[in-house]
């Protein structure tokens, strides 16, 4: 990119997404500010703003992938901190009704770094930006615009420290990525705007993290990264058991109102019940590293900001801003990491136009919203808007799941899809679709 865009770009929220945004405009703005209301320390610690730190995260292979190339050696980092590392479909093993799908080289890396983690890392590599400043500990109360309300301004942010007065932070552009209490609708209907259209699909899903020191009286993942009994409409209890760099980590997810214990006693109880006794077994005995911890997650949430009919200039938003992903898929990081890329080919024209903007970004959520939200509305009482393509698309995926039981030429499709590599209609490809017969024929 030659030059710069603009002079000033503000970026609503210091996590994952805002930091991958931030990344971006460094290179199209003279400088980036981001502001963010807790203290962004490089800590191992989950934030207060991210109550879903404590639990495991999953960075896709896309994910992995863009990350790379946005900061060069950053895989090579974690494996130095001790992160584990494997490939997507044999350092897995993936549980579908109950029965593991048959192991396959991928070519895909598994990086199973935590929440807190990844963060601080990635803000390393933003605070290394010479023209990137963190405005830590400071709210944001509201928009600026033009008098005639067609174009934002800037923002008008006051500090937590004592005494602090309410500034305003002139700004080009200003991008949202303040996660699910994003204010941007409600701020756009203030300012006169139509509402912004929401699509939900309504799991209430709860899921339950433990945390245990190795090593394990029985470890049944050994040098592989994860155990991953994933909760299917037959089988409704889910879990993910992973190997992190200084501990394992059991989450335990419930569906429709189950809600898996965070009494120790009750949380094992809640791990027998799975349909992989092996999980069980390695934790009965083992030793927690503190209390289990819940977080709930009533329904994911799309925002349809290409639908509207008009949207003020210098605004965009872009990560759980604008989409809230069921988070046992694992996509949200990655997904962040994707509309990264559809900001920057934006940049690379100028000043992004936002109507342009959300448009090219609702493709980018179009998988994998399809698949998470499709996946969740094969359970009969989610509440969402099914159509014959979700029925028919849950229908197959099934018949996929079980074949791969016993061929892992699918196992390797499969995963390359969840993956966020491969788009879902490589999936229909005529060699993969001739393999599911032959699979559901046995």
């Amino acid at each position: 990119m030659s030059g710069y865009v603009g002079d000033h770009a503000v970026v609503l929220g210091g996590s994952i997404a805002g930091s991958l945004a931030a990344r971006m405009l460094a290179d199209a703005y003279r400088k980036v500010t981001v502001v963010d209301r807790d203290e962004l320390t490089d800590g191992s610690d989950p934030r207060r703003a991210v109550p879903q730190g404590h639990h495991i995260h999953a960075l896709l292979a896309r994910g992995q992938q863009i990350l790379d190339e946005m900061f060069p050696g950053f895989t090579d980092e974690l494996v130095s901190l001790g992160v584990p590392i494997g490939d997507f479909g044999t350092s897995l093993t993936w549980y579908f009704e109950g029965k593991a799908i048959k192991k396959a080289e991928t070519g895909l890396t598994c990086v199973a770094a935590g929440r807190p983690l990844l963060e601080s890392r990635i803000r390393r590599r933003i605070k290394g930006l010479s023209n990137v400043t963190l405005r830590e500990l400071t709210d944001v109360v509201g928009l600026v615009t033009s008098p005639d309300r067609r174009s934002v301004t800037g923002v008008r942010v006051q500090s937590r420290a004592q005494g602090s007065a309410e500034e305003v932070l002139a700004a080009d552009l200003v991008v949202d990525t303040t996660g699910r209490g994003t204010r941007t609708p409600r701020w756009l209907v203030e300012l006169g705007y139509p509402e912004v259209a929401e699509e939900r699909v309504k799991m209430d899903l709860t899921y339950t993290t433990c945390h245990f020191r190795g090593p394990l009286p029985f470890d049944p993942i050994g040098d592989d990264i994860a155990l991953l009994p994933v909760a299917t409409p037959e089988i409704r209890r889910g879990a993910i058991f992973a190997r992190m760099p200084d501990r394992y980590s059991l989450s335990l997810t419930g569906l429709l109102g189950d809600r898996p214990p965070t009494d120790h006693e009750g949380f094992l109880a809640y791990a027998e019940s799975l349909p992989v006794p092996e999980v069980y077994k390695a934790l009965r005995d083992a030793e927690p590293l503190g209390p289990p911890v819940s977080f709930h997650f009533p329904a994911s949430v799309r925002r349809r900001y290409e639908r509207q009919s008009r949207h003020p200039e210098g605004l965009l938003v872009m990560g759980d801003a604008a989409c809230v992903f069921n988070p046992v898929y694992g996509q949200g990081m990655s997904v962040a990491a994707i509309e990264a890329l559809v900001l920057r080919r934006h940049l690379s024209q100028g000043p992004p136009k936002p109507r342009a903007f959300f448009r090219d970004l609702a493709r980018a959520i179009d998988a994998p919203w399809d698949m998470s939200a499709g996946a969740d509305l094969g359970f009969p009482e989610v509440e969402g808007r099914r159509t014959f393509k979700t029925r028919l698309g849950n229908a197959y995926i099934t018949r996929l799941q079980a074949a791969a039981a016993e061929d892992g030429e699918l196992s390797a499709a499969f995963l390359r899809t969840a993956g966020l590599v491969d788009p879902p209609q490589a999936l229909m490809r005529p060699w993969v679709i001739s393999r599911v017969l032959r699979g559901s024929a046995r």
